[in-house]
C-alpha cells in the first residue's frame, strides 16, 4: 500500500499532469497549434482506455507486478523520446505508447494489485490511502514541472522528470509487488482438482448490472470533463470572470479530499451501491445547477456537490465493481468497464462542444447530462446488490 502511494503519486504527476505544464512551451517551440498539440494527450488517453482489459486480464492471471514493472520502463523511455520530437506525428506517436505506460501504471492495475491482495475489510481502507496520496501528484509536481521547465526548458524538464519516473518507480513494482494470495490459492485449487469460484468478464457482461455499471461510469467521466474544460467559456458568456470559474474548478478539485475521507464511513453506513447512486444524483443535480446558472444567486453548492462527487466516484467505481463482482477476475471486468469511463474522458471535451453546437447551448447538453446520470443511478439501484455466475 505504501509503496503504491508513491509510484501512483510520482506516474500520475510526470505522466499525466506533465503534459499541462509543456503545453505552452512546446506551443512556441514547435510551432503547432494548441489544438494539434493536445491531440496528442487525447491520443494517448484513447490508448489507455483500450488497453485496460488486455492489462486487467494480465493482472488477473500474473498479478501487477511484471506489467507495472514494464510501464514505468516504458514511460522513463518515452519521456526522454519525448523530449527530442520534431514533429506533430512523432509527438502522436509517442502518446499513442504513452498511453500503454498510462494504462499500466495509473489507477486500474493499482486498484487491481490492491484488490487481489486486500480481503473486503482492508480493502476500501488501502484504495482511501493510495487515493488521498495521488490525490496530491498535481500539487506537488505541476509547480515542481514548471520551475523545471523555467531552469531547462521544456526538453531539459523532460529528461530530469524520467529519471525522477524511473529511480522510485521501477524498484517499487519489481521488488514490492508481489504475487496476490489469491493466485497462490487458485493454484493450489487447481492442482487440487477443486473448482475456482469467481465472475469470469464473460459471466459479468451477461448481467444488467455490469452494463448499467458501465454507462454509468462512462457518463460520469464524461460529466467530469466536460465541466472542467467548458466551465469557463459557459460561465464567462454569463457574466462570471474566468479568474471566478477557474477558483470554482479549483475548488472542485480540493473537495475531492474531504469527500474521500468520508467516503469509508458513509459506505459503512449506506453500502457501496447507495452511495454510488447518490454519487450519480449529487453530479445530476450540480449539471441542473449550472443549467438554471442565471436564476440562482450563487454556485457554492453546485462546487461543494461535483468536487465531493467526483472524488468519491474514483473510489466507487474500484470498490462497487471488487462488491459486485467479486475480486477473483477484478482485474478483467475493471479494464473492461474503464474502456468506456476512460474513452469518455477523452472525447468528452470534443464530444461536448458538438453537443453545445448541435443543441444550441451548454444548457440542453447539462440538462441531457443529468437526465442520463438519474438514469444511471436508477438503473444500479434496480440492479441485483450482487451478481451471481449463472
Amino acid at each position: 500500500m505504501g509503496g503504491l502511494s508513491i509510484t501512483e503519486t510520482v506516474s500520475w504527476g510526470i505522466l499525466y499532469y506533465g503534459f499541462p505544464v509543456m503545453l505552452r512551451p512546446m506551443e512556441a517551440d514547435l510551432g503547432f497549434s494548441r489544438v494539434e498539440i493536445t491531440g496528442a494527450l487525447s491520443i494517448g488517453l484513447l490508448t489507455s482506455a483500450l488497453g485496460a482489459l488486455p492489462i486487467g486480464r494480465w493482472i488477473d492471471r500474473h498479478g501487477a507486478r511484471e506489467i507495472m514493472t514494464l510501464g514505468s520502463i516504458l514511460g522513463t523511455a518515452l519521456l526522454l523520446v519525448w523530449s527530442r520530437v520534431e514533429s506533430l506525428g512523432a509527438l502522436y506517436a509517442v502518446w499513442a505508447l504513452m498511453g500503454l505506460a498510462m494504462g499500466a501504471t495509473l489507477y486500474e492495475p493499482a486498484f487491481a494489485a490492491i484488490v487481489g491482495w486486500f480481503p473486503m475489510q482492508g480493502r476500501d481502507r488501502a484504495l482511501l490511502v493510495v487515493t488521498l496520496v495521488a490525490a496530491l501528484a498535481s500539487t506537488i509536481f505541476m509547480p515542481f514541472e514548471a520551475w523545471r521547465v523555467d531552469r531547462l526548458g521544456w526538453r531539459g524538464a523532460l529528461t530530469a522528470l524520467a529519471l525522477i519516473l524511473a529511480v522510485p518507480t521501477i524498484p517499487i513494482h519489481a521488488l514490492v509487488l508481489r504475487r496476490p494470495p489469491r493466485l497462490a490459492t487458485r493454484d493450489a485449487a487447481a492442482r487440487a482438482g477443486a473448482p475456482v469460484p469467481g465472475l469470469t468478464l464473460g459471466a459479468a457482461a451477461r448481467t444488467g448490472v455490469f452494463w448499467v455499471l458501465g454507462l454509468a461510469f462512462l457518463a460520469s467521466n464524461f460529466t467530469t470533463n466536460t465541466v472542467t474544460v467548458h466551465l469557463i467559456p459557459y460561465l464567462s458568456d454569463r457574466g462570471y470572470s474566468p479568474t471566478l470559474a477557474a477558483a470554482m474548478i479549483g475548488w472542485m478539485g480540493a473537495m475531492q479530499l474531504p469527500a474521500r475521507l468520508i467516503f469509508g464511513p458513509i459506505v459503512t453506513r449506506f453500502g457501496h451501491r447507495i452511495v454510488t447512486v447518490a454519487i450519480f444524483v449529487f453530479q445530476a443535480v450540480s449539471l441542473a445547477q449550472l443549467a438554471l446558472v442565471r436564476r440562482l444567486p450563487t454556485l457554492a453548492p453546485m462546487v461543494i456537490m461535483l468536487g465531493a462527487a467526483n472524488g468519491m466516484a474514483t473510489l466507487a467505481r474500484a470498490t462497487t465493481i471488487a462488491e459486485i463482482f467479486g475480486p477473483r477476475h477484478y482485474g478483467s471486468i475493471s479494464g473492461a468497464i474503464a474502456l468506456g469511463a476512460n474513452g469518455a474522458r477523452a472525447v468528452a471535451p470534443f464530444t461536448a462542444a458538438l453537443l453545445q453546437v448541435a443543441l444550441g447551448g451548454y444548457e440542453p447538453v447539462f440538462w441531457l447530462l443529468a437526465g442520463a446520470l438519474v438514469v444511471a443511478g436508477i438503473g444500479l439501484l434496480a440492479a441485483p446488490a450482487r451478481a451471481r455466475e449463472g
